[in-house]
């Protein structure tokens, strides 16, 4: 977080925004819906007062997954960014999309019905460290052609960064 805001973007890099504040429901949701959107367990997202929200490089994309509810992406890399019912003032925004998500504190879930029972069994699992400590120059070599963005503003989006196919 800086004095400007919060600040976050998509994965390559080609989107990036700054929120001046955040809204009151940093939360998770297990419906089917946000599942399919984040390609994962659950969405995860704090909403952000449109006035409050700058796209500070590039657009979003946006596909309308019900009746006046956008749900925007990084058109270049696929990152999910948001979730918008257009009658609000409110977006809310993707936390895993934030610089420093692990400064968003979670104060609900909703969707249960939808909740999948892979959760239940993390805190069961082996936990085979990080790919660093398994792989040394495995993971050096990843670094090194990562065409991930870092965790922070840059003054311009690196051009010429082909995507992979």
């Amino acid at each position: 977080m800086t004095e400007q805001g919060i600040t976050g973007g998509c994965q390559c890099g080609a989107v990036r925004f700054r929120a001046a504040s955040l809204s009151d429901n940093p939360h998770v949701c297990h419906c089917r819906m946000c599942q399919k959107a984040a390609g994962n367990f659950f969405g995860a997202r704090v909403g952000v007062l449109l006035k409050d929200l700058t796209w500070t490089r590039g657009q979003p994309s946006k596909f309308f997954s019900s009746q006046g509810v956008a749900r925007g992406f990084c058109n270049r890399c696929g990152t999910p960014l948001f979730f918008h019912n257009e009658a609000s003032e409110r977006i809310s925004i993707s936390i895993g999309a934030f610089d420093q998500p692990g400064a968003i504190t979670l104060e609900f879930e909703l969707g249960i019905e939808g909740k999948l029972p892979q959760l239940a069994q993390l805190q069961n699992l082996p936990n085979f460290g990080s790919s660093e400590d398994d792989d040394p120059e495995g993971a050096a070599l990843a670094r090194k052609t990562s065409r991930q963005h870092p965790d922070h503003d840059t003054e311009s989006w690196p051009a010429g960064q082909e995507t992979g196919s």
